[in-house]
């Protein structure tokens, strides 16, 4: 009986010593596994439930993210390297945990509760719970949320918003670290090009400092961009279109309107007109035979007339009020 009532005195005790524990060690607890994790802990519902009830007397973060291939959450795993590096990198920063602030990390197979009782749709979804006692306490326990809707998947616009939402406490200076992968990748594809360009240079010099090759170039060139080429690209225009009599119309009406069959069309038709343009002036001069050279005139002086006839035709179908006109079209 005396063995009875002593165990009964001492229970309250025991209780009182119990829940005391509970509460001064939940943030000694979490934060020497966020040491030795070096980063953000994971939690499950019945962890996330313990660390965040009151009474607090610290900081804690908590990404709400879904990682698992089903879910399809590319800013999710496109942010969860960076909030492991924030996470560890604070924590880094304030040894002493004189900031008392937690990085937690909440997956949705973890924490499908906590998902529910917090209505959540979207993924990811950072939330901060303040102090609810102690030093920057907040009298409203509830938490305050950063959205990614933005797009954002960077630490370095996390790292800025919890040090505005925190001003009481310490904020380790977020520092990138040197990515020497990256370094040595670039380092690697100079000395490659160099030793390309060395090796390459006495049999690609000869084919870049051919004029002909050049020319050939910017004829093209001139012939794409004054045949209305970038005009498709920016409007995105039909290739052809019906004439609304059962056929197609390979030419729209009007300035402001074209087909991607008619920039082709009249990119032929400059490409010939300058083809027989420099063979005038270049080709037949050198000829030595009379006859012959008689010949070429009037081959090429027919073609730049039939393909000039033909191009004021299709200017009169782009302006009907144009009166001019060139036989035989």
């Amino acid at each position: 009986m005396k063995v009875l009532q002593l165990m009964m005195a001492l229970l309250p005790l025991g209780a009182f010593a119990a829940k005391k524990a509970t509460s001064g060690d939940r943030f000694q607890t979490f934060h020497a596994k966020q040491v030795s994790a070096g980063g953000p802990v994971k939690l499950d519902d019945q962890s996330y439930n313990e660390l965040t009830k009151a009474p607090r007397d610290y900081s804690i973060a908590v990404l709400l993210t879904a990682l698992d291939a089903r879910f399809s959450c590319n800013l999710c795993n496109e942010f969860q390297p960076e909030w492991e590096l924030l996470g560890k990198q604070w924590t880094k920063g304030d040894k002493k945990a004189e900031g008392r602030m937690l990085f937690t990390t909440l997956d949705f197979l973890d924490g499908k509760a906590t998902f529910q009782s917090l209505q959540m749709q979207t993924a990811p979804v950072l939330l901060l719970f303040s102090p609810t006692t102690g030093p920057g306490a907040k009298p409203d326990a509830a938490p305050v949320r950063f959205d990614f809707s933005t797009g954002i998947n960077k630490a370095e616009p996390i790292h800025a918003w919890l040090s505005r939402q925190l001003p009481g406490i310490p904020h380790p200076q977020f520092v990138r670290p040197i990515n020497f992968l990256r370094i040595g990748v670039a380092i690697t594809a100079v000395l490659g090009f160099i030793t390309f360009a060395t090796v390459a240079t006495p049999y690609l010099l000869p084919v870049i400092q051919n004029r002909n090759l050049w020319a050939a170039i910017s004829l093209i060139a001139v012939l794409l961009f004054t045949s209305g080429h970038m005009f498709n690209h920016i409007r995105k225009v039909p290739y052809v279109s019906g004439d609304g009599k059962g056929g197609v119309s390979y030419f729209a009406g009007g300035f402001q309107n074209q087909f991607g069959l008619e920039t082709q069309i009249v990119a032929a038709m400059y490409g010939v007109l300058s083809f027989a343009t420099i063979s005038l002036a270049l080709k037949v001069p050198r000829m030595t035979d009379a006859r012959s050279q008689q010949i070429a005139v009037f081959v090429w002086g027919g073609v730049i007339l039939g393909m000039y006839s033909f191009l004021l035709s299709v200017f009169r179908i782009k302006n009907g009020g144009y009166p001019f006109w060139l036989p035989p079209f």
